[in-house]
C-alpha cells in the first residue's frame, strides 16, 4: 500500500478529522519544543560549556532544523498521520515504517511519564494537601478528555499553551537586553565582562562545546508533532510548509537569543546544573518572586509536552494500525460533532503512559530508570531514519511527482548526509561519555529488539506470499 510514493501530489485520505487550523500548527510548531528541557535543563550545559553553550546550542539547533526541513519536505509532498513513519515504509520498506513508528510511539508515552509526574511535583508544591498521585491522576484525565473530543481542542490547548511559552521567552530576551545595556533601574552595563572572565569564551575548551551539545540535543525533541498534526488541517501540504518555515529559525532565536542574554548578564559560574538559569538571571534584574514566575512557565511547558505526547503517541499507534502494523481493533474513529478522532488510539497510549508513570512514581531509581534509559537516545535513531528516508524518498518525488516538491531540502543531497554524520558523531561521543553511555546502549538494544520482529514479520510475510 505504501512502497512507493504516489505518482501525484495528492495524498491518501485520511479518515481523521481536519480540525486543527494554521494558527494551531504555527503556533505548536513555536511552542511544541519549548519545554523544561529550556528553562531548567539549560542550566546543565552551561556548566560544562560556560559562555560557549551558545555554540553548543546553535551545532545543536542546526541539526534539529535540518531534519525539520527534511521532515516538512516529506510532509508537504505526503501528509499522513504517522509523518515519518509512512516516509521511512514508502523509502526503505516495511521494516523500516514499523521499526520508526513503534520506537517513536514507545518514547512517547515513557518521557509522558515524566512530564506528568513533574508537573505533579509541581502542583504539589503549590498546594501539598493533595498527594502527587492525585495531581498526576488530574492531569493524565484532563488531557485524556481532550484528546477524546474533537482535535480542535487538542489545537486550542496548546495554542494557548505554546502562546504563553513563547511570550515568556520573548519578556525574558527583552528584560535581558535592557539588563545588559544597563537601562533597567539598579542595573549597569554589563558589556562583554561575563563573555571573556571567568576563563573567557572557552573555559572548557571545545570539548566543553561538545559536552554542551550531548546536553542539550535532546532539548529540541518535539518538532517532529507539527508534521504529525499537518494530517489533521484542511490543507494539509500547506499548513506543514508554513508551520516548518515559520518555526525552524523562530526556535533558533529563541533558544541561541536566550542563552546569550543568560551568559552575558550573569558570569556562567553562577549557574548549577539542575537549576533555572532563567531564574538566576530574572532574580539578578530584580524581578520579584523569579522563582515563582518560572515555576508556573515551566508547569504550562510540562503540560503542553504532556498533551502534545498523548496526542503524537495516538496518531502514530492509528498509523501503524492502518497499515496493518498494530491492531486493527485501533482504526475506529469517533463519528459525530467529534468526529473523525481516533478514540481507541488515544486510550491505548494513555492506557501505556498510566503504566508508565506508575513505574516512575514507584520505581523511579529501578524499573523506570531502564525504561528511560531505552528511549534515551532513540531520538537521534528516529532523526536518523528520518534522514535516510528523505534521502530515498527525494528521488523517487523528482523522478515519479515533481509536482510534489512544494517545500525542498536545502542543498540536497549533501545537506542530508551532513546531518546524518552529525547524528552519528552525537551517538559516537555519547558512548564516550559514562553519563550517556547507559542511555545509548539501552536505546540500541530497544531498538534491536523492535527491528528482530521487524524482521521477523517480513520473514512471515515473505513466507505466507509464496505459492
Amino acid at each position: 500500500m505504501h512502497d512507493a510514493p504516489p505518482t501525484h501530489p495528492a495524498a491518501p485520505t485520511e479518515p481523521l478529522a481536519h480540525g486543527l487550523k494554521q494558527r494551531h500548527l504555527t503556533m505548536l510548531g513555536l511552542g511544541g519544543v519549548i519545554g523544561a528541557g529550556l528553562f531548567v535543563g539549560s542550566g546543565a550545559g552551561i556548566a560544562v560549556a560556560g559562555p560557549a553553550v551558545v555554540v553548543s546550542y546553535l551545532i545543536a539547533g542546526a541539526l534539529a532544523m535540518l531534519v525539520m526541513r527534511m521532515l516538512g519536505e516529506m510532509s508537504a509532498a505526503m501528509p499522513a498521520s504517522g509523518s515519518f513513519s509512512v516516509h521511512a515504509e514508502r523509502a526503505l520498506g516495511r521494516w523500516a515504517g514499523f521499526s520508526v513508528g513503534w520506537l517513536y510511539w514507545f518514547m512517547l508515552v515513557v518521557v509522558l511519564a515524566v512530564e506528568a509526574t513533574a508537573a505533579a511535583q509541581i502542583a504539589h508544591g503549590w498546594v501539598p494537601a493533595v498527594d502527587q498521585w492525585l495531581w498526576v491522576l488530574a492531569f493524565m484525565v484532563v488531557f485524556t478528555v481532550a484528546n477524546l473530543t474533537a482535535v480542535k481542542n487538542f489545537g486550542e490547548f496548546e495554542f494557548w499553551f505554546a502562546a504563553l511559552k513563547v511570550a515568556a521567552i520573548a519578556a525574558f530576551l527583552v528584560l535581558g537586553v535592557l539588563a545588559v545595556l544597563g537601562i533597567l533601574p539598579d542595573t549597569d552595563p554589563v558589556g562583554l565582562t561575563n563573555l571573556t572572565g571567568q576563563g573567557g569564551f572557552l573555559p572548557n575548551g571545545w570539548d566543553g562545546v561538545v559536552s554542551g551539545v550531548l546536553t542539550v540535543v535532546f532539548a529540541f525533541g518535539g518538532l517532529e508533532v507539527v508534521t504529525i498534526a499537518a494530517a489533521e488541517t484542511a490543507d494539509p501540504a500547506r499548513a506543514v510548509g508554513r508551520a516548518v518555515r515559520s518555526a525552524v529559525v523562530r526556535i533558533l532565536f529563541f533558544y541561541v537569543g536566550s542563552m546569550l542574554v543568560i551568559v552575558t548578564v550573569l558570569p556562567w559560574t553562577a549557574q548549577q546544573a539542575g537549576l533555572s538559569p532563567y531564574v538566576k538571571v530574572l532574580d539578578s534584574v530584580g524581578v520579584p518572586s523569579a522563582g515563582q514566575i518560572m515555576n508556573i512557565v515551566v508547569f504550562v511547558a510540562l503540560l503542553s509536552a504532556l498533551n502534545a505526547n498523548l496526542y503524537g503517541s495516538s496518531r502514530m499507534i492509528f498509523s501503524l494500525a492502518e497499515r496493518g502494523e498494530a491492531p486493527r481493533g485501533l482504526l475506529r474513529v469517533s463519528g459525530g460533532s467529534t468526529g473523525g478522532v481516533p478514540r481507541r488510539a488515544v486510550l491505548a497510549s494513555v492506557a501505556f503512559g498510566f503504566v508508565s508513570v506508575l513505574l516512575n512514581l514507584e520505581w523511579p531509581d529501578t524499573v523506570f530508570l531502564y525504561m528511560l534509559n531505552s528511549v534515551g537516545a532513540v531520538l537521534l535513531f528516529v532523526w536518523g531514519l528520518i534522514a535516510a528516508s528523505q534521502l530515498r524518498l527525494r528521488r523517487l518525488l523528482e523522478r515519479e511527482s515533481p509536482g510534489a516538491l512544494q517545500l525542498r531540502m536545502w542543498c540536497f543531497p549533501f545537506l542530508t548526509w551532513v546531518t546524518l554524520a552529525g547524528l552519528a558523531a552525537v551517538l559516537l561521543l555519547m558512548l564516550t561519555d559514562d553519563a550517556a553511555r547507559p542511555q545509548v546502549l539501552w536505546s540500541a538494544a530497544a531498538t534491536g529488539l523492535v527491528l528482530l520482529v521487524a524482521a521477523v514479520r517480513e520473514l512471515r510475510a515473505g513466507r505466507a506470499a509464496k505459492p
